[in-house]
């Protein structure tokens, strides 16, 4: 999917995964988030889990991402919330940003992996912002079941990009990390997500017929719908994963 494509389609979702804004703000929780805390969320969206963070707990936040319109939207809900002094937005390819600079006490990337090539590959960029003793969360889908084979190519995914929840555990610990607390999408969030954005497509194509993408947009939504109600729902899931360093 091209990027306009997920702008025009995320154009009624605040949060661009499968979580709900309860479940937003108890990872929040469990994190035991304070005052004087930083983070960095790459690949950030429209920064609700920053701005959200900032407003109840306080902390301090730095957003990356590669839309403009989704940064617009995430200044623009920092502004509403009263947040903007504690929250700094940066237009970019977020798998280029970090440094080994380790100022973080909370790294995220919450549901673009392919910022680094994948899982393994982005959490190693991910420890490069990391502070010892600090938190990595990491977005990420498994398979629920084994699917069929047409379920690939009607999602999208090649065959090993992700595993079952236990091989997604093998992946933390072959990349030295201690998996300490998760929190699972369920059917309701993946509803929320999914189908605002057959609306917001449905919308966008009939207020704009002529637009030069909207053959292409129209087909890939009926890719997408189908792809999930036959085999997304079934097989597929996603989870926020509670990360820290091992020893």
């Amino acid at each position: 999917m091209s990027l306009r494509f997920h702008e025009i389609a995320e154009a009624y979702n605040r949060i661009l995964n499968p979580f709900t804004e309860n479940q937003l703000m108890l990872l929040g929780d469990i994190c035991r988030l304070h005052p004087g805390m930083k983070q960095l969320d790459l690949a950030c969206g429209k920064a609700e889990m920053l701005c959200r963070w900032a407003q109840k707990y306080g902390i301090n936040g730095v957003g990356v991402d590669i839309s403009t319109v989704f940064l617009d939207s995430a200044k623009k809900r920092a502004a509403e919330l009263k947040v903007t002094e504690q929250l700094t937005f940066i237009q970019g390819d977020a798998g280029k940003f970090t440094q080994s600079t380790h100022d973080f006490d909370v790294v995220s990337c919450i549901g673009a992996t392919w910022i680094g090539n994948g899982l393994i590959g982005t959490l190693e960029l991910m420890k490069l912002a990391l502070k010892s003793g600090g938190l990595l969360l990491v977005g990420e889908p498994y398979w629920i079941d084994e699917p069929p084979e047409d379920a690939y190519a009607a999602l999208d995914v090649c065959k090993n990009d992700y595993v079952s929840l236990d091989g997604t555990l093998d992946r933390f610990e072959s990349a030295g990390l201690r998996l300490i607390e998760m929190i699972l999408a369920d059917h309701s969030g993946w509803d929320r997500y999914e189908a605002p954005q057959w609306m917001a497509v449905d919308d966008f194509l009939s207020a704009n017929p002529n637009d030069p993408d909207a053959p292409a947009l129209y087909k890939w939504i009926n890719k997408n719908r189908r792809a999930y109600l036959k085999y997304g729902r079934r097989y597929f899931n996603w989870g926020v994963f509670v990360l820290r360093l091992s020893e």
